[in-house]
């Protein structure tokens, strides 16, 4: 038994290393740092920590369990994590299933906006512009709005990074629509809603965003009243825990707020 205890703990520390190190290879490649990462250190952190003290901490929830008191907080902390699982395998399933919704033939392609370097995307953003060039020269009929304003630390903003991209990439200037004013999710499809209504484009439109992300979108779109579907781009391997993670925590707050 002590063996298989030790094993145990060695297993878990292995895994909460692995997850650590996940969640810091975006900060040592390209300095991103956000909410994501963030909160996948304390979770990787408090996950080695119990594998290191196990037995203390075992030994205390003994102690702490034969206490009224200790009863019923530990049954709330356990109640919490179950519910914390499901709701993450229930947010999990709902982006999976987003990113395979359609989208309608020459749909008003929507390009939302992500981090530019110069006048070079990043690599999230170029995945979205591949997702929306494969769309937009299989519905040649299609036109595509480019959303997203200029960052402090951008030297152009998102939109026209996009123009360039796709015209250099053989789409037509006249098929493509700038919003170069929007700073989230949201102001990208209310501004350019506002754009399919004053240009009169096809009010059915395709979400080019990264696969995780088109739930989120998907449900702003809703509120707004527009039907959509999606044109998901990938997601690097490396960058992927760090968005996940914090599109977790953004669907949550969209749920509540």
């Amino acid at each position: 038994m002590k063996v298989l205890n030790t094993m145990v703990r060695f297993l878990l520390f292995l895994f909460g290393l692995a997850g650590f190190s996940g969640f810091i290879v975006p900060i040592l490649r390209r300095r991103i740092f956000n909410v994501g990462n963030a909160a996948g250190f304390i979770i990787c952190i408090a996950i080695m920590a119990y594998a290191i003290f196990m037995p203390t901490i075992h030994e205390a929830i003994r102690t702490f369990w034969q206490k009224t008191a200790g009863k019923i907080i530990l049954s709330a902390l356990a109640a919490g994590l179950v519910c914390a699982v499901v709701l993450v395998v229930v947010m999990t399933a709902l982006m999976i299933k987003a990113a395979t919704v359609q989208a309608a033939p020459n749909a008003t392609v929507i390009v939302l906006g992500c981090k530019v370097y110069g006048e070079r995307p990043s690599i999230m953003l170029e995945e979205r512009l591949k997702a929306a060039l494969k769309y937009l020269n299989e519905n040649p009929e299609a036109a595509c709005i480019v959303s997203g304003g200029q960052g402090a630390d951008e030297t152009m903003s998102e939109a026209q990074c996009m123009y360039l991209y796709l015209t250099n990439n053989g789409i037509a200037s006249d098929r493509i629509y700038m919003e170069d004013q929007s700073t989230t999710t949201r102001e990208n499809l209310a501004f350019s809603h506002e754009i399919i209504k004053q240009e009169g484009l096809n009010e059915q439109i395709a979400i080019a965003t990264n696969n995780f992300h088109e739930y989120r979108a998907g449900r702003i779109a809703d509120g707004i009243g527009l039907e959509h579907g999606a044109v998901p781009g990938k997601t690097a391997l490396w960058l992927l825990p760090t968005y996940y993670a914090r599109e977790l925590l953004a669907i949550l707050y969209e749920w509540v707020f």
